[in-house]
């Protein structure tokens, strides 16, 4: 792993008036020796702002309970046995100022970054708050296995850059997995292996991606087990419990403010704090000051802060999912609780990253009925921010919010058009047709099974018309076709794809019922899945009748006609320059700089996974290092370390009774940038 040294740590302290001599003179050989021996994490300066300003519940009552009228309730994390570190991201403990490589050698590290034991300064405590989830409003959610360990005060010399973007001078630090809150409902209050490695990598890859994200700090697992049931297949094994450092200004996120929540008309749950309106003043006023000071200054007005502040949040999240749209990132479970008041990407559950492009992609396997779709995302967006605002009256009267909103749209497609425009190339200017432009590529990748990184990655290779090409316009429109139809599916591929996820039986029962009996049809099923299983069955049937062959034709013809229509644009993207080849080197860095080469597909994860649960480690590492520059070529990194022999590290690890998930060594190896093999597409994820 790439060495990090020393950064910021206070390891010298000067004494104004005081001889180093005399100093050392005060000190007995045993001070000297646990000075010397000090973790890093001692040296930490926490400031827990959060528990200082807002209602603390107090009491560590053990289970699940009702938390009223507070935001935090203090909470004692559960230790791990013998707990060891997986992987550690050098570049997020340098935001709280601790070099990885001291942090990695510390004997002390992965109990401290594991809650097995508190770290002086430390404050553990859970974060109530509430949720709609899939639409219907679930009252009080909270921190079942996450624990806020403090805030860290920003170490001198953080870049400007991070400063502008985190203003409260802090960084919250969280321990994800470390046992029972009140808010653990029936749950262990545990994560295992899969979820903690999943959420660290993504955490990092999305950051290094250029999308705002909450950080991974480090992933911990140990010796104690809970049993987990990995397929909801009726048959549970034991997994070893892991954990999960995360950071961020602040995970604050729009349920945080649902907790005031009136008994709601479908459910009847309400919040647990519900008429306790001074609360929701006072949650206001801490987040604005704290992370949006710039408005806090700007508005003195409390009417036009909270306006202001929550325009604000609606442009950081129209901006946020635009990006998600644009790297092909599906977040699985967007409930109002998973949606940050930072914009940040909060809470990595079952997501994924588009392989084939389908608008309807789903990448978690429990949304039945697609409601967290790929294409669902910008609007299910707009519905929490509804929600938002609903929560935050009447301190945002609701005339307001509705104007707001009414702006939503609008900075969604500018922030997509422009990243859709660095992805094409298109930067001199802005034309009405682009959007039809970039619609078409859309709608032929989806014909075409194409993939959805790859194809774009390959975009920059399409080279712009010039004057004395000395190709013929055919020749390099078939050079173009045949770059992109590599990254097409195949008939077998496309069958598979479209396939109906329900019971023919089902189907026609429910087909059946929509016609005779409307309203049963409606509390069971709706049109729109329906629709979406006879689209799939109409174009199995098409598939059914085309050859490979003819496929193959068909997708040929489908790319030749964009490439046309692609380069004729490029071309009036040149009018005006006389330096083409600097014109067209330019267009190249910045396309090859939005367009990744490698993102953290669902099999990759899984080999890094699998290769931990077998007790080797250096998977998970290596992965993170690819990850950490997603639009780069390293040399010497192309394929999963397992491939070369590399050394295992502590093979004495394996879990019990999976031995279904221990095929990674028989696999054909396929680079990190390449489509995913075959296998992939039985990857399931909850």
């Amino acid at each position: 792993m790439a060495y990090l040294g020393p950064r910021l740590g206070r390891s010298r302290v000067f004494i104004p008036g005081v001889s180093a001599f005399r100093l050392l003179g005060t000190l007995g050989m045993a001070d000297m020796g646990l000075a010397v021996s000090r973790s890093p994490l001692e040296r930490l300066d926490f400031d827990n702002v959060a528990l200082k300003k807002l209602p603390l519940d107090s009491s560590e009552e053990p289970g699940q309970r009702q938390v009223k009228g507070a935001c935090f309730s203090l909470v004692k994390p559960q230790p791990l046995t013998k707990p060891r570190f997986v992987a550690v991201s050098h570049e997020a403990l340098a935001l709280l100022g601790l070099s990885g490589e001291e942090v990695m050698n510390d004997p002390l590290g992965p109990e401290y970054l594991s809650g097995s034991k508190v770290m002086p300064g430390s404050e553990p405590a859970a974060h109530c708050y509430c949720g709609h989830q899939f639409g219907q409003f679930a009252g009080q959610l909270g921190d079942g296995a996450a624990c806020y360990l403090g805030e860290v005060k920003v170490p001198p010399g953080q870049d400007p850059e991070l400063l502008r973007e985190n203003p409260s001078g802090r960084w919250e630090i969280q321990v994800k997995g470390a046992g029972l809150t009140p808010f653990s409902r029936t749950a262990d209050g545990r994560k295992v292996l899969r979820s903690s490695i999943r959420e660290f990598l993504c955490s990092e890859v999305m950051f290094f991606l250029g999308v705002p994200t909450t950080r991974a700090g480090s992933v911990v697992t140990s010796d104690s087990r809970v049993i987990r049931d990995v397929y909801y297949s009726g048959n549970p094994r034991h997994e070893r419990c892991s954990v999960v450092v995360r950071i961020a200004p602040t995970f604050l996120r729009f349920g945080s403010f649902e907790i005031f929540k009136r008994a709601d008309e479908h459910t009847g749950r309400q919040g647990p704090s519900y008429g306790r309106d001074e609360i929701r003043g006072q949650m206001l006023d801490y987040v604005i000051e704290m992370f949006y000071p710039e408005i806090q200054q700007n508005h003195p007005d409390r009417v036009e802060r909270n306006v202001a502040f929550f325009k604000e949040v609606m442009r950081r999240t129209a901006r946020l999912v635009a990006l998600w749209q644009c790297v092909g990132f599906c977040h699985g479970v967007l409930n109002t609780d998973n949606m940050s008041i930072l914009g940040l990407t909060l809470d990595y559950g079952p997501y994924g990253f588009m392989d084939r492009f389908d608008p309807d992609f789903i990448c978690n396997a429990s949304d039945n009925s697609g409601r967290y779709s790929y294409q669902a995302q910008p609007a299910i967006c707009r519905w929490n921010l509804v929600k938002l605002a609903e929560a935050l009256a009447p301190e945002l009267p609701p005339d307001r919010a509705e104007n707001v909103m009414d702006e939503y749209l609008d900075l969604y497609n500018g922030f997509y058009l422009e990243n859709m425009r660095k992805k094409l190339g298109l930067l001199k200017k802005d034309e009405p047709e682009d959007e039809i432009l970039i619609t078409e590529l859309l709608q032929t990748m989806h014909n075409t099974g194409a993939d959805f990184t790859n194809t774009f990655r390959s975009l920059s290779q399409i080279s712009c018309p010039t004057e004395g090409e000395s190709e013929e316009e055919e020749q390099l429109v078939k050079k173009a076709t045949d770059l992109l139809l590599e990254q097409c599916a195949s008939s077998e591929e496309l069958k598979a794809a479209n396939k109906p996820t329900m019971d023919p039986r089902e189907l026609a029962m429910l087909l059946s019922m929509a016609q005779s009996n409307p309203a049963l049809f409606q509390m069971i099923s709706d049109r729109t899945t329906i629709a979406r299983q006879l689209e799939r069955l109409s174009k199995l049937k098409d598939l059914m009748e085309t050859s490979q062959e003819e496929l193959k034709t068909q997708q040929a013809e489908e790319w030749g006609r964009w490439i046309t229509r692609y380069r004729k644009r490029l071309a009036r993207e040149m009018e005006g320059h006389s330096d083409a080849q600097a014109a067209q080197e330019e267009r190249v860095t910045v396309m090859d700089s939005a367009n990744p080469r490698v993102v953290l597909r669902n099999y990759i994860a899984q080999n890094a996974i699998e290769a931990a649960e077998n007790g080797d480690f250096s998977e998970v590492q290596r992965v993170l290092k690819v990850l950490e520059k997603p639009f780069s070529s390293q040399p010497g990194l192309e394929l999963p370390a397992w491939v070369g022999g590399g050394p295992a590290t502590e093979r004495g690890e394996r879990d019990e009774g999976d031995e279904q998930l221990r095929e990674s060594t028989a696999r054909n190896p396929v680079p990190y940038d390449s489509k995913p093999p075959a296998w992939a597409h039985e990857i399931c994820v909850t």
